[in-house]
């Protein structure tokens, strides 16, 4: 009985303890990404669509890399935000593909949409797939890049 109390509290400190993951497996795409282009629109605020999967360790970077600093102001002030997960290339692949397939160079992908849904920035050369090795300095560059193309279209 005191091994299976102890296998059970091992077990749910694990869980615990475990990282959060940034990609919800089991959420509606296309529900979110729809729920997030409403907010933006009443906010007048682009969308940053980022796509990407649990397993792969620059997705899990670069979700890190926004969530702190810099890069988190950067990227709370000029967007709203919507993760999608891709799977191992295998779900929501129509979603990738209605704006332009960021993902055929590997993911992360991004794509930036005006609130009423046009593409104002896709990456289409895997620019983020290398993102564990990038500074945050160059994911701030390359956000705030991104924020001055799509305010001057």
């Amino acid at each position: 009985m005191k091994t299976l109390l102890f296998l059970a509290c091992f077990c749910a400190a694990t869980l615990y303890a475990a990282p959060q993951m940034p990609y919800d497996e089991a959420a509606d795409a296309k529900a979110d990404v729809k729920r997030t282009l409403a907010e933006a629109k009443a906010s007048n605020m682009p969308v940053l669509v980022i796509f990407g999967a649990n397993w792969c360790e620059d997705c899990r970077a670069l979700d890190k890399a926004l969530k702190t600093g810099k890069n988190a102001e950067l990227v709370n002030r000029e967007f709203k935000v919507v993760k999608v997960d891709v799977g191992r290339f295998d779900k929501n692949l129509d979603v990738a593909e209605a704006y332009g397939n960021p993902i055929k160079k590997g993911i992360p992908g991004a794509v930036v949409l005006s609130p009423d849904s046009k593409v104002l920035y896709i990456t289409k050369l895997g620019e983020l797939a290398d993102a564990r090795h990038m500074s945050e300095t160059g994911i701030y560059d390359f956000f705030h890049a991104i924020t001055q193309k799509t305010k001057a279209k």
